[in-house]
């Protein structure tokens, strides 16, 4: 700012008069800025079944059983189960259960909410919340890793075992966790939202509407119009069988080896992207051992496998992957190992050495092993292993015929 001094010559003789003040200055304001402190939950959920619960009593007072860590804003979380209840006093009349903190952390501020589930359609779920009212004291802060939220009270025994939260031996438990977050964010002031991707959508309308189809699939006597372009970008193998015929028109294929509602579900997926919202996927979890291969999801995985779509392929071993059970594993596996299912295989060779105990229970050898208190002998030769069962007493011929069954393949028994 320049500041512009006039002098005046006070004239005559020497004497002059006094000079004036000079005039204040006005300096301009600058723009306003504005923040925003911004404190809200991130919240996460968890789903922890009890498959068992009778054969959880009797643990302990102050034992519990521990689902696995789950993740929520950065923080690993747990929820523990205490079928004999927490609380000495109590004398197992109650059943306790908590949310711990699994990782190291400090004062951690979280709301909590532990949904016992009814599982007679009933919806009377037996809940406590932190998120539908206010609380005089705030959050809950925990203060180190193992700090725990939770209710030594939470249902009494007796009426819990007579109630509609226990089916078939199993209870059922949802925990959300919110944990406080503070920041400050600029952006939220002045922010434009971004709705989800609709390209699916768009897709699945060109699907539907059949406009401009230029093949069509003859599976089983229904017919399925598509697009070659949209059926070549998805999959090498659509783009490699339409390579030489991409300019004849309304050109018919006959599928052969897939049912029509399994090739609707591969067309679903290669145009919306998504697994086809079909009964068969819910209810793969009761379907019988002997069907499992029969299902949506175990159908859709070989018509990956057929058609190159390593997505579709993840996503059916995800579902799959859920209904993985001691009787299950073995047909689940069998699927994997055929559609070369990595992920899927992996998880059911971690489970089958979990459960190995169960395993051999199922298939009639445990007892049949503690019977003739068998004495093993390990040795190799060449490439095979051998095993060499003796034992000090007569051996049991039914179980040894049954182990002979079930071990054939990798073991010579012997007397």
């Amino acid at each position: 700012m320049y500041h512009n001094h006039n002098h005046r010559d006070a004239g005559g003789g020497g004497g002059g008069g006094a000079s004036p003040s000079p005039s204040p200055t006005t300096t301009p304001l600058s723009s306003p800025t504005s923040s925003l402190s911004l404190t809200q939950t991130i919240n996460g959920s968890h789903h922890f079944t009890i498959q068992g619960y009778s054969l959880s009593k009797g643990i302990g007072i102050g034992k519990h059983i521990a689902s696995d860590n789950f993740t929520v804003a950065g923080y690993q979380w747990a929820i523990y189960f205490y079928p004999d209840g927490k609380n000495p006093e109590d004398n197992s009349t109650y059943v306790s259960v908590f949310i711990a903190l699994a990782s190291e952390g400090t004062d951690v501020r979280a709301l909590f909410e532990l949904t016992l589930l009814d599982q007679s359609g009933k919806g009377k779920h037996k809940v406590h919340s932190h998120f539908d009212r206010s609380l005089e004291s705030g959050p809950y802060t925990l203060k180190y890793r193992g700090s725990m939220w939770g209710y030594k009270r939470f249902f009494r025994r007796a009426m819990l075992e007579t109630s509609d939260f226990l089916k078939d031996d199993c209870l059922k438990i949802n925990c959300t966790v919110g944990v406080v977050v503070s920041a400050i964010d600029c952006s939220r002031l002045h922010s434009i939202q971004v709705p989800e991707s609709d390209i699916g959508a768009h897709f699945g309308m060109l699907l539907e509407n059949e406009e401009g189809s230029d093949v069509t699939f003859n599976v089983d006597g229904e017919k399925f119009h598509a697009h070659k372009l949209v059926l070549a970008a998805r999959s090498p193998v659509f783009e490699n069988e339409f390579s030489d015929a991409m300019e004849e028109d309304n050109q018919e294929i006959v599928v052969t080896d897939m049912q029509p509602r399994v090739f609707k579900a591969l067309l679903h997926f290669i145009y919306k992207d998504t697994l086809i919202e079909d009964e068969e996927f819910s209810a793969s979890s009761s379907s019988c051992v002997a069907s499992v291969s029969d299902t949506l999801e175990a159908k859709l995985l070989a018509a990956a496998e057929k058609y190159a779509l390593p997505r579709l392929r993840l996503m059916c071993e995800s579902v799959l992957c859920k209904v993985i059970t001691v009787n299950s594993v073995s047909h689940i596996l069998a699927l994997a190992d055929q559609y070369c299912a990595m992920d899927l295989k992996t998880v059911c060779l971690k489970f089958t050495a979990e459960n190995l105990i169960r395993q051999l229970r199922n298939l009639g050898l445990l007892s049949f092993m503690f019977l003739i208190k068998l004495k093993f002998q390990f040795h190799s030769k060449g490439d095979e292993g051998k095993i060499n069962l003796r034992s000090g007493d007569s051996l049991c011929n039914q179980g040894k015929q049954l182990a002979q069954r079930n071990f054939s393949k990798h073991c010579i028994l012997t007397n």
